[in-house]
């Protein structure tokens, strides 16, 4: 297993938070990782690499039988070897030193965190996150203690509280809000990562924004443009503008410029 990173000074809060907050009805399939490297000796082949995903082939409580995903392995290890992740950023589980090991990893870009189980607040959260420094600063993780009201209801920051954890997870993720850094996606996690990159990311293609005052009555109700012609307007939009204008008979005059 590789060494722990040095802590990070961070802004803790009082965490606790229920099992209800942190379990939507949408809630993805668990994952179940790796947390070292296996087995740790020079002179015998690896089965297992730390952040991994396994599959596991039985259950005998204190030890589990894993298959790894990357090299196809299997062995017999201590069930404290693994982890359990539930929607995607969910770590059950972890020491708040492994927290760091695991978002350390090369793969992790800045941004990148996961919520574990607070190991000082019994049925409590913390958000990890990593920051990649500058060739000035070095890389590091920032903790956070998520707090619960009365209500069920949690918060990093008295200030602003969200209805579950997937709803602080969402806002954190469009904007920073006081943490080090902005989050941009759960701690990386090898042969559950890979695939989903090997899946096609459709396009989104944004048009310019019209300026109406360009646009004529003649420009609305061209049928057909050049193949090689990247029209203002869009097809759809041309149809259902022209069906009202022929709808209402209006002026002609009020769409030339």
């Amino acid at each position: 297993m590789g060494n722990c990173p040095t802590r990070c000074q961070s802004n803790l809060a009082i965490l606790e938070n229920s099992s209800d907050s942190a379990t939507p009805a949408d809630q993805q399939e668990d994952v179940i990782v790796s947390l070292c490297d296996y087995p740790s000796f020079t002179l015998t082949e690896q089965t297992m690499s730390i952040g991994e995903k396994l599959t596991i082939i039985s259950d005998d409580g204190d030890f589990i039988m894993v298959r790894s995903i990357s090299t196809g392995r299997e062995s017999y290890i201590p069930t404290n070897y693994t982890a359990k992740v539930t929607h995607r950023w969910l770590f059950k589980g972890i020491s708040r030193c492994k927290a760091e090991e695991l978002l350390m990893h090369p793969n992790n870009h800045n941004g990148a965190f996961l919520i574990r189980e607070s190991e000082t607040s019994r049925g409590g959260f913390s958000l990890s996150i990593l920051r990649r420094g500058n060739s000035s600063s070095l890389d590091c993780v920032k903790h956070y203690r998520i707090s619960q009201l009365p209500n069920g209801w949690v918060h990093i920051s008295p200030r602003l509280t969200f209805p579950s954890l997937h709803h602080l997870i969402q806002h954190y993720l469009e904007t920073r809000d006081g943490l080090c850094c902005q989050l941009t996606a759960p701690c990386f996690i090898k042969g559950l990562d890979n695939m989903m990159e090997a899946r096609p990311v459709p396009t989104a293609i944004r048009r310019p924004t019209i300026n109406w005052k360009d646009v004529t009555r003649s420009v609305l109700l061209r049928r057909k443009r050049p193949e090689s012609d990247n029209p203002l307007v869009s097809e759809g939009l041309r149809e259902a503008i022209s069906s009202y204008l022929q709808m209402t008979e209006g002026d002609d005059s009020s769409w030339d410029t």
